[in-house]
Order: structure tokens, then sequence, then C-alpha cells
């Protein structure tokens, strides 16, 4: 899924903090090709936050919300694997 309202995100494995944000995949995409990069490209909801997002739309389990509703850490630090997001090595997509 992508937001109505978006950027595209670049994280490289599990450094914490993005590479880069983009308000086009086709600039993400360039860049991560011109620096041979490996890691993932995700649309992220602008102006918020991605565990309000996935309440709104759904998509996240009622066993979820009931074990996490209100954590901090884990609302910060929430990602959905149903947003639109493409895999890369080297550089190139490998996201089918």
């Amino acid at each position: 899924m992508i937001p109505e309202k978006h950027v595209w995100v670049f994280n490289c494995g599990r450094k914490g903090f993005p590479g880069g944000v983009f308000t086009d995949r086709a600039k993400a995409e360039s860049w991560i090709e011109t620096h041979r990069l490996s890691g993932v490209l995700t649309a992220y909801p602008l102006d918020e936050g991605c565990y309000d997002f996935a309440i709104r739309h759904e998509l996240i389990s009622r066993r979820c919300l009931e074990k996490y509703q209100g954590d901090p850490e884990f609302i910060g630090s929430f990602s959905s694997a149903s947003l639109a997001h493409y895999h890369y090595e080297n550089g190139i997509c490998d996201s089918a």
C-alpha cells in the first residue's frame, strides 16, 4: 500500500537511521543505484506516524494492538510490511 501523501525512505540494514528520504521513487532508485546500496526503500505516510496509519487502515492485528497499546518504544519504531517496499542488493532491486 502506498499512502496518499508519502515519502520514500531508504534504510540500509539495521543501523536505525535512514540513509535518504525522497519525494519520488525514481530519484531514490537513481541514488541507490549510483552508490550500489543494499537495503529497503519504503513508502512512509507523510504527516502521520506509521503506527497510526496502520491502525487507521486496519493493518495491525487486534492482538498486537492489545499487547503494545501505549508502548512508546513499539510505537516509535513501528513499521508495517503492508507499506509498499522494495529490496535492493548492490544497487539492484531484487523485489519481484
